[in-house]
């Protein structure tokens, strides 16, 4: 049978088929240690898990708004106003089956055929295929530790052209935990406005940051780019809900609205209705957990950032979000894909591979596991590399 010419290209997610290859090795018995994680090592808030069940008592399990419920809609406007000083009203939201079919959803619904969008590299491994999927190019930013991973206006600047479309801005960053200031964020706002292109911000791990530092939304930057703007999050990350399947859009351009809308009612209808009532909990406001969750990677941030910069062979920033590091390989003759490998088969540790994100000299290790996996985790990468 002959595939389409949209798909036979896509490739399977690597940091899902590692991760999934790790977890056969540990049913087979093989102390593997994995830093591929790309989810929360805590469990969902009891709050939350109590609320999906009261839903199923309550007999919530029929077809909602393909949009998402009202409830749910007015809750995620209530979290802008609150965290974001932003004010979307319900039509402007549509709540999608997570944070990647949103973002699956505004490039199948701005790209057509030949349109450019503007990825900064390191890059989240899907943001190519979906542009891909979409018949568009992706046009790729390169930036580097130098510049903390993050583009410039200037580099934004040149790679603009009248084919562009939007610019996909993730901050906090996966995969190297960079978050943009709002002086950046000010700068590439402006270019984005003068040449009328639209900015797709992923902002999923935006209340996962270090240092109490202050987040800023793209959307929040002024009146001009609120409205090139279109926001994705949702509760995969900050809930540790990454298998309740809940994300969200919003954006005041109800054309784009409208037309995610339709192809969503023609695509997966409706986010299943439980996972909408566990999302209405998580967005009551209560972020203790939330609190508590991010103390405890910021421990863990700093103690592997101190073990990896010790490994002769290795080295990273010091990551300001997410729970990722972004290790450079600083040994000769090792790409990203041979490492892993060979740390795999050879130390029982798990780490995904640059390449996938847009490096072949670097590897992401996730720090969203025990402290007892990290220690010894990074006791075997430095044995190791002190053996090779």
């Amino acid at each position: 049978m002959k595939l389409s010419a949209r798909v036979k290209n896509v490739t399977a997610s690597l940091t899902l088929a590692i991760t999934a290859k790790a977890k056969k090795m540990r049913q087979e018995g093989i102390d593997v240690i994995d830093f591929g994680s790309g989810e929360p090592d805590f469990d969902t808030p009891d709050k939350i898990k109590d609320a999906a069940i009261k839903a199923i008592h309550d007999g919530l399990t029929k077809y909602t708004p393909a949009s998402g419920t009202d409830a749910l809609k007015k809750a995620i406007c209530d979290k802008f106003q609150r965290d974001n000083n932003l004010s979307y009203r319900p039509s402007q939201i549509i709540v999608s089956c997570g944070a990647k079919h949103s973002i699956y959803n505004i490039i199948q619904a701005i790209c057509d055929s030949g349109d450019e969008i503007i990825i900064p590299a390191p890059y989240w491994l899907s943001y190519p295929e979906m542009v891909n999927l979409a018949q568009g190019t992706p046009v790729f930013i390169d930036t580097d530790e130098k510049s903390g991973f993050k583009i410039s206006a200037d580099q934004l600047r040149e790679a603009i052209t009248k084919k562009t479309k939007a610019l996909i801005l993730n901050s906090p960053s996966n995969p190297t935990g960079s978050i943009y200031s709002i002086a950046e964020l000010k700068d590439i706002a402006e270019e984005a406005v003068k040449n009328n292109i639209l900015v797709i911000s992923d902002e999923i791990y935006e209340k996962i940051i270090f240092n109490d530092r202050k987040y800023a939304s793209m959307a929040s930057i002024n009146k001009e780019v609120f409205k090139n703007t279109i926001v994705v999050n949702g509760v995969s990350k900050s809930f540790a809900m990454t298998g309740w399947r809940i994300g969200y859009i919003a954006s005041c351009a109800d054309e784009i609205i409208t037309a995610i809308k339709n192809l969503q009612s023609h695509s997966t209808s409706n986010p299943a209705s439980i996972s909408q009532a566990a999302a209405l909990e998580a967005m009551s406001g209560n972020d203790s957990s939330v609190r508590d969750m991010v103390r405890e990677f910021e421990r863990r941030r700093d103690y592997i950032v101190r073990r990896v910069n010790s490994v002769n062979g290795l080295s990273c920033l010091k990551p300001e979000g997410a729970f990722y590091i972004f290790c450079k390989i600083e040994k000769k003759g090792l790409t990203g894909i041979k490492l892993s490998e060979r740390l795999l088969e050879e130390a029982l540790v798990a780490v995904i591979p640059g390449e996938p994100f847009g490096s072949n000299r670097h590897i992401r290790l996730s720090f969203a596991t025990s402290m007892d996996n990290i220690h010894n985790g990074m006791d075997r990468i430095e044995k190791w590399f002190g053996a090779n």
